[in-house]
């Protein structure tokens, strides 16, 4: 369970870092890496993205756990 929220987590923080991108300079880096120009997907773009928000989905019980003060490495 320990490795999947630290895989859930770094692929937040690569969505994130990607948004900051996205809003700063208009650069896309998942297209880039994925090969393709800005605002364009790709079936490999699109998986990224999914895993991101799974991720993401994946990491709610964790943020519950925390704000309750249980330990978020259960």
């Amino acid at each position: 369970m320990r490795y999947l929220n630290a895989l859930a987590l770094l692929l937040v923080i690569v969505g994130g870092v990607n948004w900051l991108l996205v809003g700063v300079a208009k650069f896309d880096l998942v297209a880039a890496i994925t090969g393709n120009s800005f605002g364009q997907t790709s079936v490999i773009s699109s998986a990224v993205y999914v895993l991101v928000g799974v991720a993401a989905v994946w990491l709610v019980p964790a943020l519950a756990r925390s704000a309750t003060g249980r330990d978020m490495a259960a």
